[in-house]
């Protein structure tokens, strides 16, 4: 009677375990199901990340530094090891395309610029599409090849080495400091370059 308690409780066990687990999996697979990442730079990456929240399909937008030599960069360095401003955005996939995404990032900053964008200068406020691979890569060159047609791009893909998020006080800064964010915006003549440079780009 022993061995046959002991057996049962033993069988109860594993499939609680194996119900557990499922119950497991079925709780994590769907928030890791659908999502896929993508990173850009354009410039001030508050804007950059505020902008990028506003399309259908994203998920999140982090601002971070990417793209230099060197490791644990902050806002007091990250120029000097060769990072620049990016955002890091998370999207799900069923609801936009990195196509899309492309699309949508470049209609945000002016690709012709190859020495900053807008009011704020220099290799750390550059644009570029950071790529995590083959087929990304793909579609990023062929979307620049289009725009080609009609514009003098500068921007260039990049392979994406290490994302490193930027402080937090960054983050979400838009909404965080929205006085200052749009006074800064305005008189940086983003959205005015932006409307000039696209106005006659199909």
């Amino acid at each position: 009677m022993l061995r046959f308690v002991l057996a049962a409780a033993a069988a109860f066990v594993l499939l609680a375990g194996l119900s557990a687990t499922r119950m497991v999996n079925a709780q994590t697979a769907p928030a890791q199901a659908g999502r896929a990442e993508a990173v850009f730079a354009g410039g001030c990456f508050w804007c950059l990340e505020h902008d990028l929240e506003e399309r259908d399909g994203v998920i999140s937008a982090v601002s971070g530094y990417a793209g230099g030599r060197t490791a644990n960069p902050t806002y007091q360095n990250y120029e000097r090891g060769g990072h620049i401003e990016v955002v890091r955005v998370t999207y799900d996939p069923a609801r936009v395309s990195y196509a899309q995404l492309v699309s949508y990032f470049f209609r945000h900053v002016d690709p012709t610029d190859a020495g900053g964008q807008f009011c704020d200068r220099g290799h750390a406020y550059t644009t570029a599409v950071f790529v995590a691979n083959a087929e990304q890569r793909r579609i990023a060159e062929a979307e620049i090849a289009r725009l080609s047609r009609h514009l003098r791009i500068a921007t260039p893909v990049e392979d994406l080495g290490r994302f490193w998020p930027a402080e937090d006080y960054h983050q979400d800064y838009a909404e965080k400091n929205p006085v200052r964010y749009n006074l800064y915006r305005l008189n940086c003549g983003r959205d005015a370059r932006v409307r000039e440079v696209w106005r006659n780009v199909p």
